[in-house]
């Protein structure tokens, strides 16, 4: 099918099944009947194989879908880019969990979270000390996961785990998908300076992993998780940090223009430059990060994503920092009667957790530096050691 044809045909089913000017689908379909019905018509994960829901088409092809889709606000599209567990099990996984998880993840009936920051491994993430140990068909798994997004609504965690103490740290370390729904894991939610509560501890004792739900093979984990980090990266270089967490696929950036003519400041040269600045970094970005997709489409774990990822911790604190500017002295204000003092308040706090997760901006200039670079590689005294003698150097007990 040509692009052209395809399009068409896009809009002639969105029209049919999606009404844009109620954001809502037609027939009196329920959300997760609307993504049901997005999935069997393929374009839920359309650059996938066609036996696993997808219509085998290019992912530039797939793109324009999701174009469509985005246009009209309407969910469900765009899957087979943006759903990190959804891809990990399609690349890397049994044709078990394939069956059990794929669906499931391409229509947001399956809820996850990413189980990889402990507390003494986060930005060391090769330095975890959850272990799971095989027994017969399914793993037991113990340790502690921190910041965890999430936890609390998930069904299943993508869980970084060493399951080999005798090779160096990087080595022994496997990649599984841990169902969350059982006994033996308890989440401890996290209270954030925003008000919110998205982060979780997450603490595992004696849970159960089938094996065949472990990605690739063991010892493999530090290969795979770097493909999880590269989408995860470009999730969040993408903006995914302004999405409100009660509607995924709203787009929340502030609108610099629109409030800068609002206080009567859009004839102000400093400000006008500071805008226009703002809006030159964000079309930046989205050009790296097209660069970044095209390398993930590729096969490649691209460190394009971290310069993606770094560049909009830049982007959301610069705009609450113009926003600031804009609204002056408002901006000590706070409650119901200020709401614009309440948006830039809550930005300039969230731009944090862009900063922190999917890697800290400081281990993403790392990877730039390294990778991107080729700057030399940072001293790792521990990297060729076995991680349990690592463990005994620096005093800490398995």
């Amino acid at each position: 099918m040509t692009d052209d044809a395809l399009i068409a045909t896009i809009r002639q089913w969105l029209e049919t099944h999606w009404d844009a000017a109620t954001g809502q689908p037609r027939n009196g379909l329920s959300q997760p009947e609307w993504r049901q019905l997005v999935y069997d018509a393929g374009y839920a994960v359309p650059a996938w194989p066609t036996q696993y829901g997808g219509m085998g088409i290019s992912p530039e092809q797939s793109a324009l879908i999701e174009a469509e889709f985005r246009e009209r606000r309407a969910p469900g599209s765009g899957i087979d880019r943006a759903s990190i567990p959804a891809n990990m099990v399609l690349q890397f996984g049994t044709d078990q969990a394939r069956a059990d998880m794929l669906a499931k993840f391409a229509t947001g009936e399956a809820a996850y979270c990413l189980l990889y920051s402990e507390p003494g491994a986060g930005s060391d993430l090769a330095s975890v000390r959850t272990r799971a140990e095989r027994q017969g068909d399914h793993y037991v798994v113990n340790g502690q996961k921190v910041w965890t997004s999430g936890a609390m609504m998930a069904d299943y965690g993508l869980l970084l785990c060493r399951t080999d103490w005798d090779v160096p740290k990087h080595a022994g370390l496997s990649l599984m998908i841990c169902p969350m729904k059982q006994p033996g894991i308890e989440v401890r939610p996290i209270h954030q300076i925003t008000g919110d509560r998205h982060f979780n501890e997450v603490f595992l004792d004696n849970a159960q992993v089938p094996v065949g739900y472990l990605l690739s093979q063991e010892g493999t984990g530090w290969k795979v998780i770097q493909t999880a980090l590269a989408y995860e990266r470009l999730i969040m270089g993408e903006g995914a940090a302004e999405r409100r967490f009660d509607q995924q696929d709203s787009d929340n950036r502030p609108d610099l223009i629109a409030l800068a003519k609002r206080y009567g400041r859009l004839q102000d040269p400093c400000l006008r430059q500071e805008i226009a600045q703002a809006i030159a970094w964000r079309r930046l970005n989205e050009l790296n990060c097209e660069r970044g997709k095209a390398a993930l489409e590729s096969g490649e774990a691209s460190p394009l994503m971290s310069l993606a990822k770094l560049a909009i911790s830049r982007i959301l604190h610069n705009d609450a920092r113009v926003m600031r500017a804009i609204i002056g002295a408002d901006a000590l204000l706070e409650g119901p009667d200020a709401p614009a003092a309440d948006d830039v308040n809550f930005r300039s706090l969230h731009a944090y957790m862009n900063s922190i997760g999917g890697g800290t901006d400081q281990i993403q200039r790392n990877i730039i530096g390294e990778r991107v670079l080729g700057l030399p590689r940072e001293i790792e005294m521990d990297r060729n050691i076995p991680f349990r003698e690592s463990l005994a150097v620096t005093g800490v007990s398995r």
